[in-house]
């Protein structure tokens, strides 16, 4: 308890909540070098994205650590785009332990928003993927402070990546993301006023709720709630719940899944309360997604 409240001094002060910028700063202009891939989509022109990412942490206890991994000072995205028109691009955020393209690329439903009408962006949130220094994954992390400094440097990298997809000329640019992913979608929609649309799906709501869930808060039934309290005030600057979405209710949903027995059919309802947008149940859980499709084609017409 004593850790958490020093960690509340770190990044509890109110006027980080009232203007993100001050927390997660004002979103740098990125110009990516273009890696061409080979395509896996018929009229689809696929290249991967790279830049540079700002590791300087918000508060400085933080540095000497994340300066170890060095593979997560770069950002990476490969982008899926009709060369011969401007389309609407999604931005598919990977959930936790994901972001190997070649896997996404199968699990998100790349091929069939690319026939809908849609471009397609899979992002790549730190410590994962090809920004893996040791091959191991480092975020969210047991300390609060990496895992709070790990979705300052996500956003970061997000909202560049929007800014850059406006500049080349995209429709609009929103976000759908599953799991961690669908966290983090959550968070971008209440911080970068150019996002068209967001979607998380089967989301991450609240690290609290996550630790209650699992039954990691120790002690009597006073100090777990205690404990409970404290995680919600220490995560509150990168909390979703925190600040009001800034698209629009009608373009915004939350699909959840009915059987969802890692983040759970309340972390969703969370989520949709806060927005005041419908959410979308599928029969599945949260690996085994059963009946999304349904759930999909609602997301779809969102968009259009």
């Amino acid at each position: 308890m004593r850790g958490l409240a020093r960690i509340r001094e770190m990044y509890g002060a109110p006027e980080l909540l009232d203007d993100p910028d001050l927390f997660f700063g004002t979103p740098l202009r990125i110009d990516p070098a273009e890696h061409p891939v080979r395509s896996v989509i018929r009229g689809a022109r696929v290249v991967d994205l790279e830049w540079p990412s700002d590791p300087t942490p918000f508060h400085p206890s933080t540095a000497e650590a994340m300066a170890r991994y060095p593979a997560n000072h770069r950002c990476w995205a490969r982008w899926f785009r009709d060369p011969t028109r401007p389309r609407p691009t999604v931005i598919w955020l990977h959930g936790y332990r994901g972001g190997d393209f070649a896997t996404e690329q199968w699990v998100a439903p790349v091929r069939w928003l690319f026939g809908h009408g849609c471009d397609v962006v899979l992002g790549l949130l730190p410590h994962h993927g090809r920004r893996r220094t040791d091959g191991k994954v480092h975020f969210p992390a047991a300390d609060p402070r990496y895992t709070i400094e790990g979705f300052r440097q996500a956003i970061g990298d997000l909202r560049a990546l929007v800014a850059f997809l406006e500049r080349r000329g995209a429709l609009a640019v929103g976000a759908w993301g599953m799991s961690l992913g669908g966290f983090t979608t959550a968070l971008l929609a209440t911080v970068e006023p150019r996002l068209a649309f967001a979607v998380p799906i089967v989301p991450l709501a609240s690290f609290a709720d996550f630790a209650s869930a699992g039954r990691r808060l120790v002690g009597t039934p006073e100090q777990a709630a205690a404990q409970y309290e404290a995680l919600e005030r220490v995560y509150r600057v990168v909390s979703p719940l925190a600040r009001p979405p800034m698209p629009p209710p009608e373009r915004l949903l939350v699909i959840a899944g009915a059987v969802d027995r890692i983040t759970g059919l309340p972390q969703a309802r969370r989520i949709a309360e806060h927005f005041h947008c419908p959410i979308v149940t599928f029969p599945g859980g949260h690996l085994l997604q059963v009946g999304r499709r349904e759930a999909f084609r609602e997301a779809l017409s969102l968009v259009r």
